[in-house]
């Protein structure tokens, strides 16, 4: 690790922020920008970088330094750089454990925050002391950061719906059901880390630490833009709004292992919930997540032989509970073998 002092944070809250990148030399320095021109400003930004084999830590760092030099309050920066790339869960996994701030926010490599990101997820956390994590909104922009003309909400069809469910307190319900929490949007308190670490495989960083915050201390959703969320080629993780023929198309593709992976996943939820000690009743909810993802991995290949399996397993509500609802019916019926 290579500490690189800024400016001092003063009396407000300590924010670290934990940016991993990979080969992200050219959109680096904009990030690096709006993160040091937060009105709420981080303490610090650990940059985890991945193997990367471009210029893109010798980017971050020259811009903080000019911005240090101009005067800007510019959090401290701290590089960690890896000699063999880990993946992106693995990557941020290291930069979170690096972080030493009260408060943590995921940050990738290619957006570009809005100045008041912090202000309002940190300021969500505090005005509710119980909950754990806060996320928000993006706006979706091209490569050149233009707007797509609609926002991750809506590309993910989240409803009003959910929206209000979580702020209820009922986050656990929704997230079990799908997640919600893209990573770049979210801040959360470092004591989540006590109950969230490691990373189990098969998992996603920001899927699992909104359910493991709404097991422990609840979640908050900030229906607000906080980013302008870059969608291009190289996104590790992306965002797409599919229409009706695309999801024609995505439900007709084969199965394969999609519902044995589900169940792993959901084995894995249901050990660290009992380590947790959470009520008996959200335990029972994953375990009848669970028993949907076996049920689903055992449909038959020959399709007309799914239909009595699917129909009974609609009727018992996991599928409305615990996917897509009708949405995953039409998926199973029609999914190639």
């Amino acid at each position: 690790m290579q500490p690189d002092q800024g400016n001092s944070m003063g009396g407000r809250p300590r924010v670290s922020v934990a940016l991993c990148t990979y080969n992200g030399s050219r959109f680096i320095e904009e990030q690096i920008r709006s993160i040091c021109t937060q009105t709420l400003p981080p303490h610090e930004i650990v940059l985890s970088d991945d193997a990367s084999s471009d210029n893109c830590v010798a980017v971050a760092r020259r811009v903080h330094e000019h911005l240090t030099a101009s005067g800007v309050e510019t959090p401290r920066l701290r590089l960690l750089q890896n000699p063999v790339a880990l993946g992106v869960t693995r990557n941020f996994e290291q930069a979170v454990k690096a972080c030493e701030g009260d408060y943590i926010a995921l940050c990738d490599q290619d957006d570009i925050w809005h100045p008041e990101k912090l202000a309002r997820l940190v300021g969500a956390l505090q005005s509710d002391g119980g909950r754990s994590l806060a996320h928000a909104d993006a706006r979706l922009v091209d490569s050149q950061g233009q707007p797509l003309g609609t926002t991750l909400f809506e590309a993910l069809g989240v409803s009003q719906a959910e929206i209000d469910q979580v702020q209820r307190g009922q986050a656990f319900d929704v997230l079990l059901r799908r997640n919600l929490v893209t990573g770049a949007t979210a801040v959360f308190r470092r004591t989540l880390l006590e109950r969230a670490l490691p990373f189990p495989e098969g998992w996603l960083h920001d899927e699992w630490l909104g359910l493991i915050a709404a097991a422990q201390g609840g979640v908050d959703v900030v229906a607000w833009c906080c980013i302008d969320y870059r969608q291009h080629g190289a996104n590790q993780v992306g965002a797409g709004k599919l229409g009706l023929v695309g999801r024609i198309r995505k439900a007709m593709q084969p199965r394969g292992d999609d519902a044995a992976r589900r169940g792993a996943k959901a084995r894995l939820l249901i050990e660290r919930l009992e380590a947790m000690a959470v009520p008996d009743a959200m335990v029972e909810k994953a375990r009848m997540r669970l028993l949907h993802q076996q049920r689903r991995a055992a449909l038959p290949r020959f399709r007309p032989a799914r239909v009595v399996p699917v129909v009974m397993e609609w009727a018992s509500g996991r599928y409305a509970r615990y996917d897509y609802g009708l949405q995953g019916v039409i998926r199973d019926l029609m999914a190639a073998p």
